[in-house]
């Protein structure tokens, strides 16, 4: 197959692409805007594997869109760009409006373009598959349930409303026009590349450099924790044996209050960097709890029990052994995230793109 991956340079793109180049003899064309978050340096290991190609280009970009679908001619779509930070949806939601919400509708109508262009059987063989998150379910606080791909949407955040308005644009070209769409909401990703802003890695690197860990409000939200390459699996799982029309959960079967997260990490670093920062005596001594964010939904649990059902996929990873490997992926990748850290990933790429 050739697979155009929108996002690719992202977290979860990354990994997609990780996974595809070294376990399939498929093609992928990776496109990126390559915001802050799109590090292309996380590609490093398959960059010059010549089933790869890369496009420096926003799926805002309608006239850009057809021009790699004419050129590459993709058996299918894998759609994981996204504006993806709750806070910075809070702090700024134009962005997340533009690119998931229009962003995703002129990927749509490029690719349904190109797909009344093709024959009967590649028509027939064509897959789009959307990409989405658990926040569109929004809040699960004082129940036991969990999600299903029945569950009602009431997305909390602009993050999490703007992710629920493409998934109704996928499945409304779908029903209208025909386009052979999948949809799957996953739980929260982490795992190796994981952006420094998020909870797991910044946990991880503020404490080896002796800075606060800070915990929103009382720290008990609870979260279905899902190993990236686990969730790489199933995304390609999805692409290749999903049934059109379906929506499938992905989750990793591991519910943890974010409180929890923090001491496990807190304990493994005490085990494998006893050599702490000056001043420190524990780690866990770092935790701060600070103002919970505004709108914080208490609890997020997928039921991923259909496509474990329908198509064989499981996560291989629990929370305990996905944990240890994310920790010492960092410990042993400190060139990626000081990388990070420090600006100078974005400054070269710049260059390079300029």
């Amino acid at each position: 197959m050739i697979i155009l991956v929108t996002g690719g340079a992202g977290f979860i793109g990354s990994a997609v692409i990780r996974h595809i180049i070294n376990n399939t003899e498929d093609t992928v064309i990776n496109i990126d805007k390559l915001t802050y978050a799109g590090n292309l340096e996380s590609l490093a290991e398959i960059n010059t594997d010549s089933r790869y190609f890369f496009e420096h280009i926003d799926i805002c970009q309608r006239a850009e869109l057809d021009r790699v679908f004419n050129e590459y001619k993709p058996d299918a779509v894998m759609h994981l760009a996204a504006e993806s930070h709750v806070d910075r949806s809070i702090d700024g939601p134009a962005a997340f409006i533009e690119t998931n919400i229009i962003g995703t509708y002129t990927l749509l109508e490029a690719t349904r373009q190109y797909w009344n262009s093709l024959d009967l059987p590649k028509k027939n063989a064509f897959r789009f598959h959307h990409i989405s998150t658990d926040e569109v379910y929004g809040d699960l606080n004082c129940t036991d349930e969990l999600f299903t791909e029945e569950t009602s949407y009431e997305p909390s955040s602009p993050y999490s409303a703007s992710k629920a308005s493409s998934d109704h644009l996928v499945r409304a070209w779908q029903r209208t026009y025909g386009l052979p769409t999948i949809v799957t909401n996953c739980s929260n990703n982490y795992g190796p590349y994981h952006f420094p802003e998020k909870l797991i890695p910044l946990i991880i690197l503020n404490a080896l450099d002796g800075k606060a860990l800070p915990v929103y409000g009382n720290g008990l939200q609870i979260r279905d924790w899902l190993y990236v390459e686990d969730h790489a699996r199933a995304l390609y799982k999805v692409v290749t044996e999903g049934i059109v029309g379906e929506t499938y959960n992905i989750g990793g079967h591991n519910e943890k209050a974010n409180i929890d997260v923090v001491k496990t990490i807190c304990s493994l670093l005490e085990e494998l960097v006893p050599n702490k920062p000056e001043g420190v005596n524990h780690y866990a001594d770092l935790i701060i709890y600070v103002t919970d964010r505004p709108g914080h939904d208490v609890r997020y649990a997928i039921d991923a029990s259909k496509i474990e059902r329908e198509l064989g996929w499981k996560p291989t990873e629990s929370f305990e052994t996905g944990i240890r490997k994310t920790v010492e992926w960092f410990l042993n990748n400190s060139n990626w995230w000081t990388r990070v850290l420090d600006g100078s990933y974005s400054l070269e790429r710049l260059g390079e793109q300029n």
